[in-house]
Order: C-alpha cells, then structure tokens, then sequence
C-alpha cells in the first residue's frame, strides 16, 4: 500500500514544477455507461490517482501553491445515505480531508462556482487539455468568468499549460512502494500463468483457460486484470491482440497467453508460449528458443547509461541470424536488418513503459534522441517470433507458430532485476510444469 505521506510528496513536487504562478486542475475519470442504466466497473483515472490515492468518480483535483488556505483542493461527493445504501460508502467532504488529506473540500456541485475564484491571479493552467470535453467547457467557462472582470482587476491566466509532460515523467520513475505493488501484481500473475499451463489440455477452449486466469487473479486479490487476457491457440498465437479467446485447443497446438493482473492499480505484463499437449515438436521449439535466447540477450543489456533502442536492436539481430539458421530467411545478417526482412515475422517493437498503466506513461525520446536507461524505470522485454500460414515462401512445417516470450524488469543501480523471472519460461521448466 502506498502511504498518504507519498501522495503528498507528490503533489508537492509537482508544485513546484509548476511554479507560484501556476495552478493544476484535474478531474477524476466519469463512469461509463456499459448499456441501458449499468456501468463499467470504476476505474480511477491513473493521473489522478497518481496524485491523490482518491478512487471515487466525481471529483477534481485542484492544486493552488501558496494559496494561503489550502494548496490542495477536492471537489467530491457528499455522503449521500440514499445512495451509499446502493452504491456503497462515500468518502465525503470529511473524509476527504481526513482520510486523503485534502487541505479543504468542498461538494462536487460547487465546483462551476467556485472555479473563476481558484484561476483569478493565476498564470497558468495546468491542464489535460482535450481529454475530457464536457470538463474542457466547464474549466473554460470558469476562465471565461475570470475574463469578464478583467476590469475590476482580476488577473485572468494567460496560457494553457499540458500537465501530463511533467506528471508522466514523475511517473517514469517507480518509488520503492509501487515496485513492491507491481512485484505483488507480478506474483499473482505467475500463480495464473502456473495454473493455465497446467490445467491446459486439447479439446478445451481458449475462455476456459482464460477463466483459469481470471480465477487466480481474483482469488489471490486481484479484482482485474490489468488488460484483457490474449489467449490464442494454433493460428490465433499469429494475431498480436487476438482477445476473441472462442476457440478450441487442439493437438499439436502452441497456445499463447498475455495476461496480467491489476494489483491496487499496478499492472503486471506477462506473457508464456506452451504447447497445448505438453511437448514442443522440433520446429516449435526451434522458434521458442530463438525467441527465447533474443530475450534473454536484451536483458542481458538492460543496465543504467544504456539507450532505451539496445534491447531493440539485439533482438533484431539474434531473431533475423536465427531465422537464417533455420533456412526461413536466406541472404546476409546486415543486409536482411538493413531491409527489414525480419518484419513480417517480428513486427512490434522490444517492449513498453509498465506502472498504472499497462502502457504507462513517459516518453521514449527526450529532445529527439532515444532515452538512456535509469534506476526506477520498470518496462517489458517481449520479443516474439509469428509465422503465420499468409507469408510466401515458407515451408507449411513453421506455419501458425507464434511465439512471444514477456517479463517485467526494474532498472537499478547495478544492472536490472526480472521482477517475473520465477514464471517458468524454459523448454524444460514448461515441460515439466505441464506434465504435473
């Protein structure tokens, strides 16, 4: 769990990125109606969680430094007994303050009128501009109030400013609490994963193993997942974000899983290629081990000072001088990269930025030029290798074999950690997991 005391921290950081002059506000995510008068189950908006550990639906945010009776506002629901009776218990205006350490508090529904008196003598907004329309009215309507008593003195903001630049960088770096909460995301994914090989058998669907997944996560503490589940047999290994998972497993298929659970918010991303009947065939486990051994190469290089593309780029070369080995492509290694021969077969890039979200925030070049590596990064390394049935030119004994291999890595000061690496990923370790 994370601490009240690292929430603050937070907020104060980015206050003073924004400077004096400058004011944040941001609002929670709306609830989103799934069809007739039912909702989506709730899902926090990750900048504003990020920011607050606040999980309930109408409220925003509202960051004034150096206002002298309180630099951090929410706007929130009242307790409403009616509702909570439906709904459940609400923080409410004390709670607000008590609880989530608001400096004031005040009931969503005030929010338009009291907005003009938060930005008069402000500079600048700091603002998710264009995400949310009906809040970009509101928040414009309140400048607009500002504006119009610009001759009684009122100094109305002058420029828009893009919060999530700042915000995301922040969350870049993952604080000693978060790794602990992605590392408990991880552990429960392992579990899930362990129990798909196992129970995996042909003739069963690719749903019912995804109800094995969704059985650990949710029995170990994990409400959701963090994405939905990519369960693909045979062909289906071939789609990268194939989430139909309606299909029979049959004999002599790879089954490829990509799952992960959601843990307090924290996202765990992992993915395992196994053999359907417990046994790689010759070619399957060709490409598993080159898949693998790519892998296994990048990690290798994952240290501080290392640009963000060397994963990439190892990969390319291990995966395209194997792909010669095994007489799929014919021509020199250089030459092949250079022309990008590998892409039909390889065609996503090493990996991606891991936290709230499962595709977290932060950028990947800074100034024009690919990022160095720094302690607190936590990103995957997911390579893979997918020959499906449509490419010419290759012999129908590698067809519909899709291999991708992902685990999760925490850059430190030394080198990295695989925060997944106990989830069986050898030829031997799944074998032997299967055969239980």
């Amino acid at each position: 769990m994370i601490k009240m005391s690292e929430y603050a921290k937070r907020r104060k950081e980015l206050m003073q990125k924004i400077g004096p002059n400058g004011v944040v506000i941001l609002p929670s995510a709306p609830e989103v109606l799934r069809n007739g008068d039912a909702v989506y189950a709730y899902r926090q908006n990750s900048d504003f969680y990020y920011l607050t550990g606040f999980e309930e639906p109408e409220a925003v945010l509202v960051l004034a430094p150096k206002r002298k009776e309180g630099e951090y506002i929410l706007f929130n629901r009242v307790r409403d007994l009616d509702r909570e009776i439906w709904d459940g218990p609400r923080a409410g205006l004390e709670g607000a303050v008590s609880e989530f350490q608001a400096d004031q508090s005040f009931p969503y529904g005030e929010l338009t009128l009291m907005l003009p008196a938060l930005l008069a003598g402000r500079e600048t907004i700091h603002y998710p501009l264009g995400i949310n329309r009906d809040f970009d009215k509101i928040l414009m309507h309140g400048v607009n109030k500002v504006r119009s008593n610009i001759r009684g003195g009122l100094q109305s903001p002058i420029a828009f400013v893009d919060i999530t630049p700042s915000l995301h960088e922040m969350r870049l770096f993952k604080s000693t609490a978060e790794v602990a909460l992605m590392q408990k995301a991880i552990d429960i994914t392992n579990k899930a994963h362990v129990r798909a090989m196992e129970i995996c058998k042909p003739g069963i669907a690719e749903y019912q193993l995804e109800a094995e997944l969704m059985y650990e996560f949710q029995r170990n503490g994990a409400r959701f997942p963090a994405y939905n589940s990519i369960v693909g047999a045979g062909r289906n290994t071939c789609i990268l974000h194939y989430v139909n998972n309606n299909q029979e497993i049959v004999d002599g298929d790879l089954v490829l899983i990509d799952a992960g659970a959601e843990y307090q918010n924290y996202a765990a991303d992992i993915t395992r290629t196994f053999p359907a009947n417990g046994r790689f065939t010759g070619e399957q486990r060709a490409v598993y081990e080159l898949v693998l051994a790519s892998q296994l190469a990048a990690i290798k290089s994952i240290e501080p000072g290392v640009l963000w593309t060397t994963a990439q780029n190892i990969i390319v070369k291990v995966i395209t001088q194997g792909l010669i080995d095994l007489g799929i492509l014919q021509g020199d290694l250089d030459n092949l990269i250079e022309k990008q021969a590998y892409f039909p077969f390889y065609m996503h890039r090493s990996g991606h930025w891991l936290g709230l979200d499962v595709h977290d925030v932060g950028r990947y070049r800074v100034d024009t030029k690919w990022r160095p590596l720094l302690p607190g990064m936590v990103f995957t390394v997911e390579p893979g290798i997918y020959i499906s049935a449509n490419i010419p030119n290759v012999h129908k004994r590698w067809h519909n074999i899709g291999v991708r291999i992902e685990d999760n890595v925490l850059v430190t000061d030394k080198g990295c950690d695989v925060l997944s690496q106990k989830i069986p990923k050898t030829v031997t370790e799944i074998e032997a997991t299967m055969a239980v």
